[in-house]
């Protein structure tokens, strides 16, 4: 496959369709989805929560590059390329832990929590350490969510900073503790994981733990809500302008979406019985019915922010089959495990939620990779995978031209 064929398939693809069966099976589009969009995007890593000391720090792996988190002795958060400077050996190989410093375990150089060079035995005496510290990776902290890139130059964050600050930094995501964090690896393309998050058509027939609480309506206005859901929208509105936390959808084009929308009537939180699910709100807040903020970021994040919990989601891909989601659920820092929250409680529906997903788009993925596969239309409901899929398209478009600009052909996979 050459940059002509990715753009033949990007001219042939129509907006509001699901996308060719190539874009989900083919081995050497996982390849540019990693080069043109992974590697050139700013991607959730962590929560500063999951780092609370210095020298704990976090892994992850952004196609075959491994890249650490790591808090510093300052306080600070900083990212690197987990490659050791020698001869290349990843450094920090399990997915999270604490290191007083950063030590590999091929040939032992040590590596101060801040990426300089201590030491490099048997080195020559005239060795400069200097120029061998880890190599930095952008980092941006939103109210206590780590974003990387690995880019050389990473693309503008700012818009999206400042739309999504003020509905997220009441929660207190940056105030929290982890509660509970579990990884499962699900057999399909990483954009049929995004798409089956974008969209709640499915949710009737495939999530009854979820729907015991949550409203299937994306937006306030939606034209197939009933009345009863227009009287709950005009009574949590209210309620929330009273304490001053925006609601109404941030304008995030196709790159982000963040709004506050409400639980069913009488339900506060993901529970079984829609009660909290755990009894010390986060932050400073008082209000146990907050509803919950929806916040998505393209390529890997989704997010709920309630009064009670907060809930994050990392999406990144392993293969053009399979992806890796990280689902972590945080509470506030002095909750108590046993007396505010129990962990059961606190996780059973999004648990419940994620394992039937895993099923939706495994099947998804062996459809997608039949002959009798075409490119179907999305519902009206759907229109959050017409902006996905319309943001996915533009990120490939630029990254050809850019290439083509400079060297003229797109790195794919041997044999595409």
């Amino acid at each position: 496959m050459d940059a002509a064929r990715v753009r033949s398939l990007l001219a042939t693809r129509r907006p509001g369709y699901s996308l060719e069966g190539a874009f989900y099976t083919d081995p050497a589009m996982h390849e540019l989805d990693i080069d043109a969009v992974f590697s050139n995007e700013w991607l959730f890593a962590c929560n500063v929560a999951e780092i609370p000391r210095p020298g704990d720090y976090v892994t992850l792996e952004i196609g075959r590059t491994p890249v650490v988190v790591v808090r510093g002795k300052d306080g600070e958060v900083s990212a690197f390329f987990n490659t050791c400077r020698h001869r290349g050996s990843v450094i920090c190989t399990e997915p999270a832990g604490h290191a007083k410093r950063l030590v590999c375990p091929y040939h032992q150089w040590v590596y101060e929590l801040d990426g300089t060079l201590l030491s490099a035995r048997q080195m020559p005496t005239d060795f400069d350490r200097h120029a061998h510290a880890l190599r930095p990776v952008h980092v941006e902290v939103i109210c206590g969510m780590v974003y990387v890139c690995i880019a050389d130059s990473p693309p503008d964050i700012a818009r999206f900073k400042a739309a999504v600050t003020p509905y997220i930094a009441p929660h207190r995501p940056e105030r929290t503790k982890v509660a509970h964090s579990m990884t499962i690896i699900e057999e399909a393309n990483w954009k049929l994981v995004i798409e089956n998050n974008r969209e709640c058509y499915h949710c009737v027939g495939n999530h009854p733990e979820l729907l015991a609480t949550l409203i299937e309506f994306a937006l306030p206005d939606d034209p197939r809500a009933t009345q009863d859901f227009q009287a709950l929208m005009q009574e949590k509105s209210a309620l929330w302008e009273s304490l001053s936390l925006p609601h109404l959808p941030a304008d995030g084009g196709t790159e982000f979406r963040c709004i506050r929308l409400p639980f069913h009537r009488g339900a506060v939180s993901f529970t079984a019985d829609g009660r909290p699910a755990c009894t010390r709100l986060l932050g400073d807040l008082k209000e146990t019915d907050l509803g919950s903020v929806r916040m998505f970021r393209a390529p890997n994040n989704w997010n709920h922010f309630l009064a009670d919990h907060i809930i994050h989601f990392r999406v990144l891909p392993l293969s053009e089959s399979r992806t890796a989601l990280k689902t972590t659920w945080l509470v506030h820092e002095d909750a108590v495990e046993g007396v505010d929250y129990d962990v059961e409680t606190l996780t059973q529906v999004w648990r419940a939620t994620n394992a039937q997903d895993a099923t939706l788009v495994a099947n998804n993925q062996r459809g997608v990779s039949s002959k009798g596969y075409r490119p179907g239309p999305h519902a009206p409901s759907e229109f959050m995978l017409s902006n996905f899929t319309d943001w996915y398209a533009q990120k490939l478009s630029d990254y050809i031209d850019a290439a083509a600009g400079g060297r003229g052909i797109i790195r794919l996979a041997a044999g595409g």
